[in-house]
């Protein structure tokens, strides 16, 4: 049994797994002995000692291989030595495994296969991300990422680390003074469960997106959080690298769009789209453009802020990484200073911009619960989420109204 889910019964013959309405699973009827054959559910038996274990309990002959059946098809059960060999060379990496646990259980709560929760956790260690930006919300999402398992966590930027950077889990004060892109690299190795990957021919500074599984952009200037340019973007647009915005303009916190180019909206379908609808929006963003430089004035970026968004910025960059298509994806999630309630924005695809996104049809924004892609590291996730309402369930087990 999966142990991320805590067990209880809500009458003799009724078993619930999971507390929050998100994730709890009822299963029933339950006998008393089907009842504690349950806890030698525990990942130290073979499916042949649980036989015997079972026939000692008194239970019918077929009655394990059903409930086994049953259970996995519910998601409720775990494979201690699935995932691959991928997933062995991680187990054998006590230290690193020690650290990557409470990630491992929750990754198991989101996935349904036995050992794909694992073999997820593993396949991070291939891949190579980049943040563009290392003020307080890129320097945090590259530690993020890098903390979660993420092999490669590179960050660029320009200039040198300034007090008003520093931030827990961030850039650290003593280093104040020295290069911004250099100190958030230390930073994100630092907060990393393995030693990285020493950078090889094929990872070279000077190809900012060449064979990256994901472009974190949180830039440091509020315009370009609030106003994001296409013509950054252009080199990602062109190799076909995902991409997702993140950062804070004035007291509101952004994240999204996430970008699949040439199938989900990006920055210029998002300046297009705001043409549209406010005709004045090219001449603020050219008169906002005009001023960046010209102030030393240190831009309002609240701490809290900056973590939140850093925080959900990290979360749906690894949904992405593991197999997930954001809800960022075709939408921009934004929060605002003092009443911190998270709304989301669509961001349709425009027919006038160059990103090809809306040849592709897009009528709507794909949700989190979409058809997932296939990872960078060559594992296909489930296709459909488990989780989702209306599915299709075996008999016997059944959403908990919790």
């Amino acid at each position: 049994m999966k142990p991320a889910l805590r067990r209880g019964w809500r009458d003799l013959n009724t078993v619930q797994f999971g507390m929050s309405p998100a994730h709890a699973l009822t299963l029933g009827p339950v006998d008393t002995a089907t009842g504690s054959f349950l806890d030698l559910l525990n990942g130290t038996r073979g499916l042949d000692l649980l036989g015997e274990e079972a026939r000692r309990m008194g239970l019918p002959d077929g009655h394990v291989d059903a409930l086994v059946r049953r259970l996995a098809r519910a998601g409720l059960l775990d494979d201690a030595r699935g995932g691959g060999p991928a997933a062995d060379a991680l187990r054998a990496r006590s230290e690193v495994m020690d650290r990557l646990r409470p990630d491992l259980a929750s990754l198991s709560l989101t996935t349904s296969e036995p050992g794909e929760a694992i073999g997820r956790v593993a396949a991070r260690r291939s891949l190579r991300v980049l943040v563009r930006g290392a003020g307080r919300v890129g320097a945090m999402v590259a530690s993020l990422l890098s903390a979660a398992g993420v092999g490669e966590v590179d960050v660029r930027d320009v200039g040198r680390v300034q007090p008003w950077d520093v931030a827990p889990g961030g850039l650290p004060p003593e280093a104040v003074g020295d290069r911004r892109d250099e100190a958030a690299r230390r930073a994100a190795r630092r907060c990393a469960p393995d030693r990285p990957p020493r950078r090889g021919p094929r990872s070279p500074r000077g190809q900012d997106s060449a064979g990256h599984s994901l472009v974190i952009v949180a830039p440091r200037d509020d315009v370009a959080v609030h106003a994001p340019s296409f013509a950054a973007a252009e080199s990602l647009i062109a190799s076909g690298t995902p991409h997702l915005y993140a950062g804070v303009v004035e007291a509101t916190g952004v994240v999204g769009p996430f970008v699949l180019p040439g199938e989900t909206a990006c920055a210029g379908c998002l300046e297009e789209g705001r043409t549209d609808r406010d005709p004045a929006w090219p001449r603020l963003v050219a008169q906002w453009r005009s001023g960046t430089g010209r102030t030393h004035e240190v831009r309002p970026c609240d701490l809290t802020l900056a973590t939140t968004v850093a925080g959900l910025a990290a979360a749906h960059a690894l949904a992405f990484l593991d197999g997930r298509i954001p809800s960022t994806a075709g939408a921009r999630w934004e929060v605002s200073l003092p009443g911190l309630s998270w709304h989301s924005r669509p961001v349709w695809a425009h027919p006038a911009c160059g990103c090809g996104a809306a040849d592709k049809g897009e009528g709507e924004h794909p949700s989190e619960d979409a058809v997932s892609h296939e990872t960078m590291a060559e594992q296909r996730p489930s296709r459909k989420s488990r989780r989702k309402a209306g599915t299709q369930r075996p008999a016997g087990t059944r959403r908990a109204h919790v």
